[in-house]
């Protein structure tokens, strides 16, 4: 992936960055792997090492300058929202970010149950904008940097999405999707011989890409409908319309609770 150009004079290297953009939390999973730990407590609520998982991604938000954050619910979405309410702030300190304003989207109160990833994201579209932070709160990624400098890229550009990449761990050895030397990712079928990687649940995503020809999905989605996010991905990947890059800091898929175990041990 290119860097971003040099600045031509001194004004232009003391001029700040764009504001960042807001971020979406997912929360609605019901967590059936995670049973019994999540017939009492929603997944993102989970702690890892004392804290929450969802707290992990909002700490690192706040820290990087994020303002405002979606989180959508669905199983037991009422325990998240009381949690966290309107507001995040991480302890005065310097270097740290101002407080992260949350709303909701509440699927399971509005319909019954989670929408899936694509359909959950056109539910909250009028609450974000036109480029906008994702992330899942099942994932422990205590390293990632919410960059500014990644968003700024990714909005001067032309790529509905941006996504961040990991090795493939024990329980994903296929992986999901490749990764072009100029930074492309790639639909890449099922026996392709080439690598693939394991998308992290973390992205930069702009909002065309929740609009004809890439989803069907009308406006706001009012009628609550259920749609996978991949799909979208793979059709935009088709046309070179996402990008990626690898991630090498820690990162777990709290999928069960030995892998939560582990994390806490």
């Amino acid at each position: 992936m290119s860097e971003l150009p040099a600045p031509a004079d001194h004004a232009a290297s003391t001029r700040p960055l764009p504001a960042q953009p807001p971020a979406m939390l997912l929360a609605a999973g019901r967590g059936e792997r995670m049973r019994p730990l999540t017939d009492a407590t929603p997944k993102p609520l989970l702690a890892v090492q004392g804290r929450p998982l969802l707290e992990w991604h909002l700490r690192a938000l706040a820290a990087a300058g994020v303002q405002r954050a979606v989180i959508n619910t669905a199983w037991l979405g009422s325990q998240v929202s009381d949690r966290f309410g309107s507001e995040f702030a991480l302890q005065p300190s310097p270097g740290q970010g101002a407080a992260l304003s949350i709303s909701y989207s509440h699927e399971g109160r509005d319909f019954g149950d989670a929408l899936e990833t694509a359909g959950g994201i056109a539910r909250a579209l009028p609450q974000l904008g036109p480029v906008f932070w994702l992330a899942a709160g099942d994932v422990f990624v205590p390293d990632f940097v919410f960059a500014p400098e990644a968003a700024a890229r990714f909005a001067a550009g032309d790529a509905l999405a941006h996504l961040w990449l990991v090795s493939n761990p024990a329980h994903n050895p296929r992986g999901d999707f490749g990764l072009a030397p100029d930074g492309r990712v790639l639909n890449l079928p099922a026996d392709h011989p080439g690598p693939r990687h394991t998308y992290s649940t973390i992205a930069l995503l702009r909002a065309e890409l929740f609009a004809a020809p890439w989803c069907d999905i009308p406006p706001g989605n009012p009628q609550g409908l259920r749609a996978p996010l991949a799909p979208l991905l793979r059709r935009a990947m088709d046309a070179g319309r996402v990008t990626g890059e690898p991630y090498t800091g820690r990162w777990t898929d709290v999928g069960t609770p030995e892998r939560l175990a582990e994390l806490n041990r």
